[in-house]
């Protein structure tokens, strides 16, 4: 990947809706999806295989993923909380699952009712029976609760770095770090990020931030200092995290996307119709709060030019 390309990886469809009040159909999903695509948007976290009881909004987990998969383009990835949610992921047909755990013990507890311990466990079980499918499917593994965690309070650099060597040598072929409540601040996503990135080599490296006190597109431009290429974000600013009281969502797609291509990087995402895709997704789920300067403000009319930036 050349150092101008950046990934922006959008999650709006699962950690967006995960906690939102409105059941979206799966149409709409769908929809939601191939618009993305031709926005530019190829990288897609399409939905969750938890328990339909846990998370209603995922009850169509199965229609969804099968219905990405026949969508052009589309690099239709899904989370998985455990084996059997992999194996329901894997059934599909999907060529990428994403599992995540979290540094913080307490929280892992909380969000999944075992212990950090016990989920590399699982995640190691995962990447066996990925290794049994006889097909390339890519296994993703995110290191949740980085830079801190509303239960436990700070969390060792170490502890981070050893999940993060232990999760590629178990088989994950991509590492994403998360500030899953919205603690980190840029000095300290440049020092851990430069850190993971050195220690996975050749495994490529995302990061998950929240914009929960403002900080997120800063967090973003110190991970990108630090040689971190890949970010999720979520269209409107959606999500949030059950464990993290009165944490705002993900960073805003749009937002990011504006600030990566108007100092010269390379998305090859369409600002346009991110904001036309937000407007259709905001009239789907009334009451919910959708977050961004881009669509306040719209774009500035030197935003043209910014190709000679890059110049």
């Amino acid at each position: 990947m050349n150092e101008r390309d950046v990934q922006i990886r959008e999650v709006g469809l699962r950690d967006g809706l995960q906690m939102v009040r409105t059941i979206l159909a799966s149409g709409q999903k769908l929809e939601w999806c191939a618009r993305m695509v031709d926005a530019g948007v190829i990288d897609i976290e399409v939905t969750s295989f938890v328990p339909p009881k846990v998370v209603p909004q995922f009850a169509d987990a199965v229609e969804v993923a099968t219905g990405a998969l026949a969508i052009a383009g589309l690099r239709a990835a899904a989370l998985v909380p455990n084996l059997k949610g992999a194996q329901r992921a894997f059934d599909v047909g999907l060529g990428k699952v994403h599992y995540v755990l979290s540094a913080s013990n307490e929280h892992n507890l909380k969000n999944v009712r075992r212990s950090t311990a016990e989920s590399v466990e699982d995640f190691e079980r995962i990447a066996a029976a990925r290794d049994e499918l006889g097909r390339d499917v890519m296994l993703g593994a995110g290191v949740a609760t980085a830079f801190g965690c509303t239960i436990a309070g700070k969390v060792d650099e170490r502890t981070v770095l050893g999940l993060a060597e232990t999760l590629i040598e178990a088989g994950a072929q991509e590492i994403t770090i998360a500030d899953t409540v919205g603690y980190a601040n840029p000095a300290q996503v440049r020092a851990l990020m430069r850190q993971v990135v050195a220690l996975a080599g050749p495994v490529p490296v995302a990061c998950h931030f929240h914009d929960t006190r403002g900080l997120g597109l800063a967090n973003v431009m110190a991970a990108l200092d630090a040689g971190v290429r890949a970010f999720d974000a979520s269209l409107g600013g959606l999500g949030g995290c059950p464990f993290a009281p009165n944490a705002t969502g993900n960073i805003n797609t749009e937002d990011t996307v504006f600030m990566l291509e108007a100092q010269g990087l390379r998305t090859g995402i369409d600002i346009g119709k991110l904001l036309a895709i937000r407007e259709t997704i905001s009239a789907w789920l009334p009451g919910e709060p959708f977050t961004g300067a881009i669509a306040r403000a719209g774009l500035p009319a030197t935003f043209a030019d910014r190709e000679a930036i890059a110049a």
